[in-house]
């Protein structure tokens, strides 16, 4: 014998005519319209892009002491590995180095493309002279210069590269100044972004060096975006920024990830994973009973049942056979 199976009249829910092309052709307009009206008036109210001239305005030792150690390989753009060099094997997900796998796709010698080359195109012959003796130094020496007065800039109290002591640094306080005459005289920026790219510019250069330096993190602190103020969510200016992002920008608050080297790939893949166990729910058993037993939908359609409540019968009964 079969069993009957019940389900809800398909003509008891209300219906109504919905135009959603005009819907959407309407709502399009009006923001269009706000959007135009409000940048006229006020224009953004995000902070403005931190360029190398503000950097160099407002931070000049930094900037000096950045390109040091850009010149003596230890900022982080030097030692970082790929996609920018091979100074490292990069992040790793257990023992699958996945930076390493997809090898170096936009090399960046720190020493040569963030400082050498942009500050071989001043033309006082200073400068000229001390990016010829640094070429044609050794590596060895190159180091032991940059090294010497990366140290020096540290003993240095106020700030002022003028106050460091005399010792043995070759052209580096000659090639660092110049890379601050550029970023003051606002050229930095345009001599680090690259045009190779099917756009026209890729200023990838122009911020791993300002990243190398302390001027924009400090800026990032004061804005709570770092990211272990849940920077990752956060606008400028306000809190708690995009709610959407809550759940990845999570895991690097909490051990192991806050605590790890590899955090980025290791936040990255658990991502990965539970986003494929939220695809899958419909096929994951037990899982794909948990809508059927929470029965929110009853929750939205609340005034609907209250107005139907023969509904509510047909709604649980479970079909089966006999």
């Amino acid at each position: 014998m079969a069993g009957r199976v019940v389900t809800p009249d398909s003509h008891a829910f209300p219906t109504r005519r919905y135009d959603l092309v005009k819907e959407f052709v309407t709502a399009l307009v009006v923001m269009a319209l706000l959007v135009v009206v409000f940048a006229a008036a006020v224009g953004s109210p995000d902070e403005k892009a931190i360029t190398m001239k503000s950097w160099a305005a407002n931070a000049p030792f930094d900037v000096v002491a950045t390109a040091t150690s850009e010149l003596a390989g230890t900022s982080t753009t030097a030692g970082y590995g790929p996609p920018y060099n091979r100074a490292s094997d990069g992040q790793a997900l257990g023992p699958i180095t996945l930076q390493k796998w997809f090898g170096v796709t936009h090399p960046v010698n720190a020493a040569t493309d963030l400082v050498i080359n942009p500050v071989s195109t001043l033309s006082d012959s200073a400068t000229q002279a001390a990016v010829a003796q640094w070429k044609q130094a050794s590596a060895d020496q190159q180091s032991t210069w940059a090294n010497n007065y990366a140290n020096a800039l540290g003993k240095v109290s106020d700030g002022d590269p003028a106050k460091v002591a005399t010792g043995d640094y070759g052209p580096v306080p000659v090639i660092a100044a110049g890379e601050l005459t550029l970023a003051k005289g606002g050229s930095l920026d345009g001599l680090l972004t690259t045009s190779s790219t099917f756009y026209g510019t890729d200023p990838t250069n122009a911020l791993l060096l300002l990243a190398d330096g302390s001027y924009m993190a400090n800026i990032a602190n004061a804005e709570n975006l770092s990211g272990d103020q849940w920077g990752m969510m956060n606008e400028s200016g306000h809190y708690p920024g995009q709610p959407w992002l809550w759940l990845y920008t999570f895991w690097y608050q909490i051990p192991p990830f806050s605590t790890s080297d590899n955090a980025d790939v290791q936040v990255m893949a658990l991502m990965m994973l539970l986003s494929l166990v939220f695809a899958f729910v419909p096929w994951i058993p037990g899982l794909n009973k948990i809508p059927h037993g929470l029965k929110l939908y009853r929750l939205v359609w609340r005034n609907w049942y209250a107005q139907h409540p023969e509904a509510v019968t047909a709604t649980q009964t479970t079909p089966t056979r006999v």
